[in-house]
């Protein structure tokens, strides 16, 4: 099974607690687009957080 995940778009937006609800979201309403959704805190700046965008 070759399983290749491809990163199409990273941004950085303001930490808000509430920014998990929409990944959520996103996963469950586009998996069936092959899109999957990630959100990380910024290593370097605890205020920001990562969001990115990959294809399945």
């Amino acid at each position: 099974m070759d399983s290749k995940i491809e990163t199409l778009a990273t941004v950085k937006v303001n930490r808000h607690d509430d920014t998990y609800k929409i990944v959520d979201l996103l996963n469950r309403t586009l998996k069936t687009e092959d899109l999957m959704f990630g959100l990380a805190l910024d290593e370097k700046d605890k205020e920001q957080m990562v969001f990115t965008i990959y294809r399945t």
